[in-house]
């Protein structure tokens, strides 16, 4: 017997392998590159001694960026997309960048920020953006609506009706806790053991000191 998509027309069918590939490389392509390049952002602070240079603030804010990109992540995972996840999608966006700016200009100075750091914040700042244009691209309708064309907007948070697989979503949660919320972690929890270490140091050295 022949395959339902062989009786559809060939328009149809080239529009469901557009949308189907789109999503393919939203799930198995731009997820994971965001995963290695956060994961290739914290080697090279490790790398420039990020305890001892810019410190805990400059960790701080990677920590944030990390969990700006996260909020989208996790409604696209779990959730309908629709206007309200899109607008959410868009605000953590452009938060983002504007964290990423400030995160520049607090190492700057501080911090070396070598080549291969700078391009790998390349990653970090324009996969947010592909992942926002697949959105977009897959639910232009709703798209349209938040912008006032179109259907009217949809803001309910809701379960996806047709959700991802178990599989891949225990896979995403996975990455995302061993690949990005570990090693940041790890990153602030030893710039702050080595922020404690220099105030004990200087506070035993003024206690020591003669008085004049």
């Amino acid at each position: 017997m022949p395959l339902l998509r062989d009786l559809l027309p060939s328009e149809r069918r080239r529009e469901q392998g557009v949308d189907d590939a789109t999503r393919r490389a939203l799930q198995w392509f731009v997820l994971p590159i965001w995963a290695g390049a956060g994961l290739a952002d914290w080697w090279c602070h490790r790398r420039t001694d990020i305890e001892h240079t810019a410190g805990w603030t400059e960790s701080a804010i990677h920590s944030l960026m990390m969990a700006e990109g996260g909020v989208p992540t996790m409604l696209g995972l779990f959730c309908e997309v629709n206007a309200g996840v899109l607008c959410a999608t868009y605000a953590s966006l452009a938060v983002h960048e504007l964290t990423a700016i400030w995160d520049v200009a607090y190492a700057d100075g501080r911090r070396e920020v070598t080549p291969t750091e700078q391009h790998v914040h390349g990653f970090l700042e324009r996969v947010p953006m592909m992942a926002a244009a697949f959105l977009t691209v897959l639910h232009w309708d709703q798209a349209r609506a938040l912008f006032g064309t179109g259907e009217r907007p949809d803001w309910r948070l809701r379960p996806k009706r047709r959700p991802l697989s178990l599989r891949y979503r225990a896979g995403i949660l996975a990455s995302v806790a061993g690949l990005i919320a570990l090693p940041y972690g790890e990153e602030l929890a030893r710039c702050l053991r080595a922020y404690s270490q220099t105030t004990r140091s200087l506070s035993s050295e003024g206690s020591t000191a003669p008085s004049t």
